[in-house]
């Protein structure tokens, strides 16, 4: 053995050991990034993406303050060991489904400061111990029906400082065990008791500095706090207060009785209730809807359409045709749009205006007019008649180039009996028949010498004969000519009518 060998050995049997669970430093840490223990810290390094070479084995994962603009498919999947991401203060704009598929044993997750506009079913699918979830400071404008169904043991949701304006009666279903909810800082004007029935757990609840309309579909609320509800409510949560009607604005709604909070039900009008449409034309038909507070306004095809058939898309005034791809509701002004019509299109819709006070629908009529140069206001046939115009466009075409075949059949032998009819006329007869005359006496034969030519009072000419003239002509004339011109003196021709 070398000497110094022994001593280099017992140096390297001196330094300290890499910590359990984390590869070596120079194999395991993202560039620019600190990891000790189980943790990576790569926050403030304007990262645009999760950088490549986490540890497997990491638990807690600091990304915030980045640029990180979308989350890409399976950049999460091979770190099954998190306990806490932290990914607040980026530019996330969306979560794609089943991003957070592989981390089941996440207990923490912070996504506050995002650009986050709404939230897709199924992103959090795969999270089933997650306990705190923070999303404050985004966009959020709406909470769909199971936003949440993937987070049974959920104890603190953060949705305070959003926009949001609407959350749906089934929004917050799955959170059963659920503790805090903080909805304050958004844009609601109300919400229903059905909202908040899944939350079992609730101890916490922050509704405060909302623009809460206090109407009749506010007034459970009210009746709720007073009754048990305020133990859920800290002294400045109970401070509830109305944005609108006018005449409540400012005041809590614990201090407003029950009989000033109304609703008005809706009244709607949809002028005319019957038109008639060309195919291939755009359609735009209003229903206008009145009431407090404001109706929402949905169309329908009062028939449901065959697979296949096009279904009536209504959308609010202003926006673009073919939002949605069903009926798309609208507040005050429902706007029904049909575009490129067609036969299917014909049929009963209806609009239906409704708020917490009501509803109220008024049907509408729509006829499809199938020949685009008719504009005519003659009664048309709905789908499914067996009157000719609501038959296919290729059976319609057959059945018209077949009456015009007939139709051209038809003169084609008129003209035919005409011209046999013409050659009967002029077929030919003895010399000197085809002479008209008239006034024929049938006593005895005559010749040209002695016809006359006569005009009536009508002018109408006609030739008549004269037996006082000679059968031929004599005198000048008849010297003049030459003699095979004449006829021969005993011969006679006898003419007919």
């Amino acid at each position: 053995m070398a000497p110094g060998v022994p001593a280099l050995l017992l140096l390297l049997l001196l330094l300290p050991s890499p910590l359990p669970g984390l590869p070596p430093r120079a194999a395991g840490c993202p560039a620019a990034c600190r990891c000790y223990s189980a943790t990576v810290e790569c926050g403030a390094l304007r990262l645009r993406a999760i950088p490549p070479g986490i540890p497997l084995g990491t638990q807690t994962l600091f990304l915030q303050d980045n640029s990180i603009a979308r989350l890409e498919p399976g950049a999460l999947a091979p770190l099954a060991a998190l306990r806490r991401l932290y990914l607040h203060n980026n530019s996330l704009h969306a979560l794609e489904p089943d991003t957070f598929r592989a981390q089941s044993r996440l207990l923490e997750l912070a996504l506050t400061g995002n650009r986050l506009r709404g939230l897709r079913g199924g992103a959090f699918a795969g999270l089933a111990q997650l306990r705190v979830l923070y999303l404050a400071g985004n966009q959020l404008e709406r909470l769909l029906d199971f936003t949440f169904l993937h987070l049974p043991r959920l104890q603190e949701l953060h949705l305070q400082d959003n926009s949001i304006e609407l959350l749906e009666d089934q929004a917050l279903v799955g959170l059963s065990s659920l503790a805090l909810l903080d909805l304050s800082r958004n844009q609601l004007g109300t919400i229903s008791r059905e909202a908040l029935r899944p939350l079992a757990s609730l101890q916490v609840l922050r509704l405060t500095e909302n623009p809460w309309r206090c109407d009749c579909a506010l007034h459970w609320l009210g009746t709720w706090i007073k009754e048990g509800g305020q133990r859920l409510l800290s002294s400045r949560d109970k401070k509830i207060v109305c944005a609108e009607p006018p005449r409540l604005a400012l005041q809590s709604l614990l201090d407003v009785s029950g009989s000033s909070l109304i609703c008005i039900p809706p009244s709607v009008h949809v002028d005319p209730l019957e038109m008639t449409a060309n195919l291939g034309e755009d359609l735009r038909v209003a229903c206008q809807a009145s009431g407090y507070p404001q109706p929402l306004v949905t169309w329908r095809k009062v028939s449901q359409p065959r697979e296949g058939r096009p279904r009536a898309q209504a959308q609010a005034e202003g926006e673009a045709p073919g939002l949605g791809g069903h009926g798309a509701p609208d507040t005050g002004s429902g706007m029904l749009f049909l575009t490129n019509i067609s036969l299917a299109h014909a049929g009963k819709y209806e609009c239906e205006a409704s708020n917490a006070g009501g509803a109220a629908r008024v049907p509408f009529q729509l006829l499809v007019n199938l020949s685009q140069q008719q504009r005519s206001r003659e009664p048309l046939y709905e789908a499914g008649s067996m009157a000719f115009r609501a038959l296919g466009l290729a059976t319609q075409t057959a059945i018209a180039a077949g009456i015009a075949l007939l139709a051209l059949t038809a003169l084609l032998l008129a003209a035919m009996i005409c011209r046999k009819r013409r050659k009967r006329k002029k077929a030919a007869g003895p010399p000197g028949e085809s002479v008209l005359f008239v006034n024929d006496y049938s006593d005895g034969p005559c010749t040209f010498a002695q016809l006359e030519e006569l005009r009536d009072e009508r002018g109408h000419e006609m030739f008549v004969i004269d037996r006082s003239k000679p059968l031929f002509t004599e005198g000048p004339v008849a010297e003049a000519l030459p003699d095979r011109l004449l006829f021969p003196p005993p011969v006679a021709y006898e003419l007919h009518c």
